[in-house]
């Protein structure tokens, strides 16, 4: 091979002048080997004396060797300094409870910080109505590719859930839909699309919200502004302010808005306040931006707990919702969402359809397909429909009751402190308005996790922790 003249060949390539190996081969002047030839060099030089390179001499050998050494290939030595910059990311904070709550080995513990339902034995589940759209699609369904905008009928019976079957944007063809990477996956393609086509606008938030709302605007590039929403004196809405930064911010910015189970505080307007919200954004022509994330887990409703969006569309707003049925149909590794975009026309949802998808397809190219057709399937058979609305409604139900007990207990504990706020909050998520110190004692001596916002999950709490739960609260509050 070497005698072949592949070796001279280099060698002359990488020493125009003509000098003898030994000369050229300087360490300010590496030569620069072909990647494939690595393999062949390594072999030859730890080789005995039959190597093809002792029958060309020393000097080829050298070469070989020099060819390794300038291309950073020697095995003892290694490449650094690409990535000696990057420091470690900050830890989620959600996630980083269930990693120290798997970390504990106490018998008793318990973990109120995963965002995700767990039935009255703290076990994980499986709807009963997603078993039977698994079986019915099994072995039917091809695996090819997806359009970029997803499944068309996914995307169809998703609106429908979301504003009403008879919802006249819809009747009218004035709805803009893709299948999305679930809830977080549908506010990012939306806060994508607002930064390509408003790229001065301004978001609001409500203080607080999701922090995965923030991190997603940022990244997306969007200016973020927030507006009052919880008000601690009272653990309740803070309707006064919400309703004056509303009526402060610049015309027409992008609000985010919770359409039900408000992600942390478990706050949600009353149907009155949202017709004063939508008022003054009428006013001020805000676009409105939906996030429904729990969709018939809130009330166990699904028109209840939409009742927010169609109230915003029966009033003429044209407005975007991400949806996300991770919650509401326990398909959390599913990643199956869908966002959509009310528009003022036919051809105007055309355009913007186009536009998202547009942006999928850098990003994901095409969603997955097994979620969409599990949520398809769903839907769109009457009766795995109206098991799956009891099914909703059992989870919603047993966590309700879960908060009856929990404030019942702290009362019958004798506590000084008012605990209305657990049965009047509603949702997954209970803002029990706990300091970060009062959970770090919770943690260390009770061995019982949440996040430092005091932010309980109330899926986490069951029958058999609810009232270890409610002494251990008790503990720490007495001061």
């Amino acid at each position: 091979f070497l005698g072949g003249g592949v070796l001279p060949a280099l060698l002359q390539s990488s020493n125009p002048s003509g000098r003898s190996p030994q000369h050229h081969l300087k360490p300010r002047s590496p030569a620069m080997a072909p990647p494939f030839l690595f393999p062949f060099f390594r072999s030859t030089l730890a080789s005995s004396s039959s190597s093809p390179l002792t029958k060309l001499g020393s000097s080829s050998q050298q070469c070989a060797r020099y060819l390794l050494q300038g291309n950073g290939a020697s095995p003892s030595r290694s490449v650094s300094g690409w990535w000696s910059h990057v420091s470690v990311a900050p830890r989620d904070p959600i996630l980083g409870v269930t990693s120290a709550f798997l970390a504990d080995p106490h018998p008793s513990k318990v973990n109120v910080g995963v965002g995700a339902y767990r039935n009255d034995e703290g076990k994980p589940i499986v709807l009963e109505s997603v078993r039977e759209a698994e079986r019915l699609i099994a072995g039917r369904e091809l695996m090819e590719y997806l359009p970029m905008g997803g499944s068309v009928l996914f995307c169809e019976l998703a609106v429908k859930l979301a504003y009403g079957d008879s919802a006249d944007a819809i009747k009218e063809n004035r709805v803009a839909s893709i299948q999305s990477l679930s809830g977080t996956g549908s506010v990012r393609l939306f806060a994508d699309f607002v930064k390509r086509f408003y790229p001065d606008s301004v978001a609001f938030m409500p203080v607080p919200t999701w922090s995965n709302h923030i991190n997603v605007f940022r990244d997306a590039h969007v200016q973020q502004h927030t507006y009052r929403y919880y008000l601690e004196s009272t653990r309740g809405l803070d309707f006064h302010g919400l309703l004056e930064d509303l009526k402060n911010a610049p015309e027409r910015s992008f609000v985010l808005l919770h359409a039900c189970a408000h992600n942390p505080t478990g706050v949600d307007p009353t149907i009155e306040q949202w017709k004063e919200i939508s008022k003054v954004m009428k006013e001020k022509s805000h676009f409105p931006f939906f996030d429904m994330a729990y969709q018939g887990f809130a009330t166990g409703d699904t028109e209840r707990d939409n009742q927010a969006v169609r109230l915003f569309l029966a009033e003429g707003h044209q407005l975007a919702c991400a949806q996300s049925f991770a919650k509401s149909m326990g398909l959390y590794g599913q990643r199956i969402g869908c966002l959509s975009v009310v528009c003022n026309n036919t051809s105007e949802a055309v355009a913007v359809k186009s536009q998202l998808e547009y942006i999928a397809r850098p990003m994901y190219s095409s969603p997955p397909v097994h979620g969409s057709l599990i949520v398809s399937t769903i839907l769109n058979n009457p009766d795995l429909k109206l098991l799956w609305y009891r099914e909703v409604k059992e989870m919603a139900d047993r966590i309700i009751n879960m908060r009856t007990a929990l404030r019942k207990h702290l009362e019958d504990l004798g506590s000084k402190h008012s605990w209305r706020h657990i049965t009047d909050q509603i949702g997954m998520f209970c803002y029990s308005g706990l300091t970060p110190e009062q959970v770090d004692r919770l943690t260390t001596e009770f061995h019982i996790y949440m996040t430092r916002n005091g932010r309980i999950s109330m899926a986490g709490v069951t029958s058999q922790n609810v009232k270890y739960l409610a002494s251990a609260i008790h503990e720490v509050t007495r001061d």
